[in-house]
């Protein structure tokens, strides 16, 4: 009997933990490509479908949009720390690329807009 109360209470708890995208590149530096803007562009073609991805990348780009439509909610803290820390600066720094990566992933404006007003001051 305690076995099966067990194996339920199990089942729930892993059906009620929401779900995240995989964790397996959060040992990426994500300052890195912001210092590197040769690395940087590469990213963004990849993320823009106009060059090659590396396996990071194209993990990021297969969750871009629903990241940018949900906040973010199912990044890992280190995801959701890099993510403010790019768009901080794209939208400072690079911001022709910055709206491209809207045309593309936001074309109604309904997202990027609420990311802009938040991180126009950080970086």
């Amino acid at each position: 009997m305690k076995a099966i109360f067990l194996l339920c209470a199990l089942v729930v708890a892993v059906h009620a933990r929401p779900e995240q995208y995989t964790a397996k590149y959060d040992y990426v530096d994500y300052k890195e490509p912001v210092a590197n803007r040769r690395l940087l562009v590469a990213y963004i073609k990849c993320i823009l479908d106009q060059g090659k991805c590396t396996p990071e990348g194209t993990e990021l780009k297969s969750h871009i949009s629903d990241a940018m439509k949900t906040n973010c909610s199912k990044c890992t803290p280190k995801q959701r720390e890099g993510t403010r820390y790019v768009i901080a600066h794209l939208i400072k720094h690079e911001p022709e690329y910055w709206k491209q990566l809207c045309d593309k992933y936001d074309p109604e404006g309904k997202y990027a807009s609420k990311y802009e007003k938040e991180l126009k001051t950080d970086s």
